[in-house]
Protein backbone atom coordinates (compact mmCIF):
# COMPACT_ATOMS: atom_id res chain seq x y z
CA UNK A 1 0.00 0.00 0.00
CA UNK A 2 1.55 3.50 -0.97
CA UNK A 3 0.69 6.53 -0.02
CA UNK A 4 -0.11 10.03 -1.78
CA UNK A 5 1.79 13.15 -1.30
CA UNK A 6 -0.18 14.60 1.65
CA UNK A 7 -0.01 18.81 1.75
CA UNK A 8 0.83 19.73 5.84
CA UNK A 9 -0.48 22.45 7.71
CA UNK A 10 2.02 25.05 6.63
CA UNK A 11 0.81 24.24 2.87
CA UNK A 12 4.10 22.59 2.15
CA UNK A 13 3.32 18.64 0.12
CA UNK A 14 5.25 15.75 2.02
CA UNK A 15 7.17 13.06 0.40
CA UNK A 16 6.00 9.86 -0.80
CA UNK A 17 7.06 7.11 1.24
CA UNK A 18 9.09 6.08 -2.53
CA UNK A 19 10.79 9.84 -2.07
CA UNK A 20 12.39 8.78 1.53
CA UNK A 21 15.29 7.29 2.67
CA UNK A 22 15.46 4.22 4.81
CA UNK A 23 16.35 6.37 7.69
CA UNK A 24 13.56 8.49 7.09
CA UNK A 25 10.98 5.54 6.64
CA UNK A 26 12.00 4.48 10.06
CA UNK A 27 11.23 7.37 11.74
CA UNK A 28 7.92 7.02 10.21
CA UNK A 29 7.23 3.75 11.46
CA UNK A 30 8.19 5.36 15.02
CA UNK A 31 6.03 7.66 14.26
CA UNK A 32 3.41 5.70 13.32
CA UNK A 33 3.70 3.43 16.25
CA UNK A 34 3.43 6.04 18.93
CA UNK A 35 0.05 6.73 17.42
CA UNK A 36 -0.86 3.37 17.89
CA UNK A 37 0.29 2.87 21.27
CA UNK A 38 -1.62 6.54 22.24
CA UNK A 39 -5.18 5.33 19.99
CA UNK A 40 -4.74 1.89 22.11
CA UNK A 41 -3.86 3.49 25.43
CA UNK A 42 -7.30 5.76 24.57
CA UNK A 43 -9.66 2.55 23.60
CA UNK A 44 -8.18 1.13 27.51
CA UNK A 45 -9.44 4.56 29.05
CA UNK A 46 -12.26 4.01 27.27
CA UNK A 47 -13.17 0.46 28.19
CA UNK A 48 -12.19 1.03 31.35
CA UNK A 49 -15.08 3.61 31.67
CA UNK A 50 -17.49 1.12 30.29
CA UNK A 51 -16.63 -1.90 32.92
CA UNK A 52 -17.25 0.74 35.38
CA UNK A 53 -20.82 1.40 34.12
CA UNK A 54 -21.05 -2.23 33.65
CA UNK A 55 -20.49 -2.64 37.06
CA UNK A 56 -22.57 0.08 38.14
CA UNK A 57 -25.66 -1.68 36.00
CA UNK A 58 -25.25 -4.96 37.48
CA UNK A 59 -24.28 -5.67 33.67
CA UNK A 60 -22.07 -9.60 32.96
CA UNK A 61 -18.11 -8.75 31.48
CA UNK A 62 -19.10 -10.19 28.53
CA UNK A 63 -20.76 -9.08 25.38
CA UNK A 64 -20.67 -11.05 23.01
CA UNK A 65 -23.11 -9.36 20.31
CA UNK A 66 -21.35 -6.18 21.13
CA UNK A 67 -17.55 -8.42 20.46
CA UNK A 68 -19.27 -9.34 17.33
CA UNK A 69 -19.79 -5.58 16.00
CA UNK A 70 -16.60 -4.73 17.14
CA UNK A 71 -14.86 -7.35 14.75
CA UNK A 72 -17.09 -7.04 11.93
CA UNK A 73 -15.95 -3.25 11.76
CA UNK A 74 -12.76 -4.16 12.25
CA UNK A 75 -12.92 -6.75 9.32
CA UNK A 76 -14.73 -3.82 7.11
CA UNK A 77 -11.99 -0.81 8.18
CA UNK A 78 -9.58 -3.54 6.98
CA UNK A 79 -11.48 -4.22 3.42
CA UNK A 80 -11.12 -0.43 3.52
CA UNK A 81 -7.56 0.46 3.86
CA UNK A 82 -6.71 -3.04 2.02
CA UNK A 83 -4.98 -4.58 5.09
CA UNK A 84 -5.36 -8.41 6.06
CA UNK A 85 -8.41 -9.02 7.80
CA UNK A 86 -7.72 -11.49 9.41
CA UNK A 87 -4.57 -9.77 10.87
CA UNK A 88 -6.79 -7.03 12.13
CA UNK A 89 -9.28 -9.38 13.54
CA UNK A 90 -6.67 -10.98 15.63
CA UNK A 91 -5.40 -8.01 17.09
CA UNK A 92 -8.87 -6.67 18.00
CA UNK A 93 -9.64 -9.87 19.57
CA UNK A 94 -6.25 -9.54 21.94
CA UNK A 95 -7.17 -5.66 22.44
CA UNK A 96 -10.73 -7.27 23.19
CA UNK A 97 -9.21 -10.01 25.55
CA UNK A 98 -6.94 -7.70 27.32
CA UNK A 99 -10.06 -5.34 28.31
CA UNK A 100 -11.84 -8.60 29.34
CA UNK A 101 -9.16 -9.62 31.71
CA UNK A 102 -8.97 -6.23 33.14
CA UNK A 103 -12.62 -6.00 33.77
CA UNK A 104 -12.82 -9.02 35.74
CA UNK A 105 -9.39 -7.97 37.45
CA UNK A 106 -11.05 -4.82 38.57
CA UNK A 107 -14.51 -6.52 40.06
Amino acid sequence: MTREPETADDGTTTRTPDEMSLDELREEIQSIDREIVELIAQRTYVADTIAQVKEEQGLPTTDEEQEQQVMDRAGENAEQFDVDANLVKAIFRLLIELNKVEQRDSR
